[in-house]
């Protein structure tokens, strides 16, 4: 089998508009979380949100092309070029029938849907505009990647609600793995942050209703009442070793684990305790060949709701936790840019890379008051200094759906 490397990184999110900037915002625990601007919230009982203030497509992307892309897949495609150009891709000859696209979404485009739905039903069936489908479909961030990257292997969504964009990440590992490929531009997109999107998880009662935007988004404290919307794509390039070797590529860590597993239990509530979760992460380990004291820090998916925080701790604990083992540090990176749906798990997956390179676990924002169940080492307020040789990474999706990935430091 394959050993994969990650030789390349893109993002845009609420705390930066590509890896370098995002990563000094979150070592400084800076807060990308605001008042929502993109609509009028007057009458919402929801205010903040984790929205993207500066972004230029048209770096990119012709102008004359952006109008038949929803927001989505302009964040995605952003985010591939800006990994795909920090792979150096471009820069060699390689077989373009060898390069898989693995790029998800949990809701596609939602504002397409919105505008062109609300176009139908005040103007008319023949006001829908012919791009409507193509804009609106959750596979076409992946399809647009691969036609503007002239990728032509395998071109792939997956669509696990909020495990999307680890799911995406793990499925293409496995394949240049076992060979099927040997390069894969993959992650997750989301731009859910309209008046449909906001709505539809309010009336779920899932969101915070906080007014302050530094105490909206505050996974594990005891105070949270829910999550933040949060927008943006990440994207990597990942890329079997012998193949990043022979072109002499930046090789910034290795992916050794992944599993996907499900509750089998409800909808939108996860397992007690977290079995599923916990059953992800076990596997994730023995995918790696790894033991629960080899890691050196998780990345939580850490959302800022009572059920996911209580019982993602719970299952982290029932894992790592066995006789006189220590539970590495947690961080919910969630607190800094809120919950980017499908595609939190692929920016979270660059928080640990980064991590990783750099020896620094990032915090876990807003944490003031403890909750007695909820009693790790959550990394609060302040980055932590101290080597990171193993990441993992948790995504738990409605449905059921768990995702977990592990990096490693790389090393001959």
């Amino acid at each position: 089998m394959n050993r994969v490397v990650v030789t390349g990184m893109g993002t845009v999110n609420p705390l930066g508009s590509d890896v370098s900037e995002f990563w000094d915002n979150v070592v400084a625990g800076k807060c990308g979380i605001n008042k929502i601007s993109s609509f009028n919230a007057d009458d919402y009982e929801v205010k903040c949100a984790g929205e993207i203030k500066e972004f230029h497509p048209e770096k990119y992307t012709h102008k004359r092309e952006l109008k038949r892309l929803d927001m989505y897949s302009q964040y995605a495609i952003y985010a591939a070029h800006q990994a795909y150009e920090d792979a150096k891709l471009g820069d060699y000859e390689i077989d373009r029938e060898r390069i898989g696209v693995i790029v998800s979404s949990g809701i596609g485009g939602i504002q397409t849907f919105y505008e062109q739905t609300d176009k139908m039903i005040s103007k008319g069936h023949d006001r829908v505009s012919p791009y409507f489908i193509p804009m609106m479909i959750a596979n076409m961030a992946a399809g647009n990647i691969a036609i503007a990257l002239e990728a032509k292997g395998p071109c792939l969504c997956v669509v696990t609600a909020c495990a999307s964009g680890t799911n995406a990440i793990g499925e293409a590992f496995h394949k240049i793995r076992h060979g099927e490929i040997d390069i894969a531009i993959t992650g997750g997109t989301e731009a859910s942050i309209n008046e449909i999107g906001i709505s539809g998880f309010m009336s779920m009662k899932a969101l915070s209703t906080s007014n302050n935007p530094l105490k909206a988004s505050i996974p594990f404290d005891k105070d949270r009442d829910g999550f933040v919307m949060g927008e943006g794509s990440g994207v990597l390039v990942l890329e079997s070793l012998e193949n990043a070797q022979k072109r002499g590529a930046k090789i910034y860590a290795e992916i050794v684990g992944y599993s996907s597993t499900c509750d089998a239990h409800h909808i939108t509530s996860p397992a007690p305790e977290g079995e599923g979760g916990m059953r992800a992460m076990k596997n994730a380990l023995k995918d790696a060949n790894l033991n629960t004291e080899d890691v050196s820090y998780i990345n939580a998916h850490g959302t800022s709701t009572y059920y996911n925080d209580l019982n993602e701790s719970l299952a982290i604990k029932a894992l790592f936790k066995t006789g006189d083992n220590i539970v590495p540090p947690v961080s919910s990176t969630k607190s800094m840019i809120g919950h980017l749906l499908g595609a939190s798990g692929a920016v979270e997956a660059i928080v640990c890379v980064k991590a990783i390179q750099d020896s620094v676990m990032p915090p876990t924002i807003g944490y003031t008051t403890p909750d007695p169940d909820c009693d790790l080492d959550y990394i609060p307020n302040k980055a932590r200094k101290s080597e990171v040789n193993v990441a993992l990474s948790n995504s738990l999706g409605f449905g059921g759906h768990n995702a977990t990935i592990i990096f490693k430091k790389f090393s001959e």
